[in-house]
């Protein structure tokens, strides 16, 4: 998996942490006090999307008053910058994968749908950042993962060629825009089933004991 690599680049949610429940309960509470009627139904589009994309989502299904687009976006971060702060939610051995990665000589980089805001709040958690050479949101990109445009960006910023770095993903979103980018990609199943796995090369269900030769 790690022939020829030169750099690991990371999903962030579900794989550093689990947090997609977050998103969920940040997505139902906000939206929800504004009138909007979330359904699991119509939240299964907003799962792959920016935080902005769900926010214009839910508007135009149901157009609220008294607050802005951004300000409602801004809602979400928050209350899952939050529950990530107080919550149990590192992906076990993920930072001891790391650093087996480093201590290769592997470059460390980071490449996540959610603003930037976000990204020192789970390096936190994790007790990751020092590890990382790079990290990159799409929230400075024109477009959001299934795009490649953040995964070139982060490859960039290691100044290593798209074509020696392995992606980590647990979305399929997050597989096509590795893939998009001509990356290898490794799906992180973190023990669940009925993940798509046609948009990777390998798969990865434990951290713990996946330590790649």
């Amino acid at each position: 998996m790690l022939k020829g690599k030169k750099a690991v680049i990371f999903d962030m949610d579900g794989v550093l942490v689990d947090s997609e429940k977050f998103w969920k309960q940040a997505e139902y509470e906000v939206f929800t006090a504004l009138g909007v009627n979330v359904t699991d139904e119509w939240s299964v589009y907003t799962q792959s999307m920016t935080t902005r994309e769900v926010s214009r989502f839910w508007y135009e299904k149901f157009p609220w008053k008294g607050k802005t687009l951004d300000e409602a976006e801004q809602g979400v971060v928050e209350e899952v910058m939050r529950l990530i702060s107080s919550e149990d939610c590192v992906i076990s051995g993920i930072k001891a994968y790391i650093e087996e990665l480093r201590s290769r000589n592997l470059k460390i980089g980071l490449a996540t749908n959610a603003p930037e805001k976000l990204i020192p709040v789970v390096l936190k958690v994790t007790e990751t950042a020092h590890l990382f050479d790079a990290v990159s949101s799409v929230e400075f990109e024109l477009q959001g993962k299934p795009h490649p445009d953040v995964y070139l960006t982060t490859a960039r910023k290691l100044n290593i060629h798209p074509g020696e770095c392995l992606a980590i993903e647990d979305s399929v979103s997050g597989m096509l825009s590795a893939r998009n980018a001509g990356m290898t990609v490794a799906a992180f199943t973190n023990g669940r089933e009925g993940l798509s796995f046609e948009a990777a090369h390998f798969v990865i269900t434990d951290f713990r004991n996946s330590l790649t030769s």
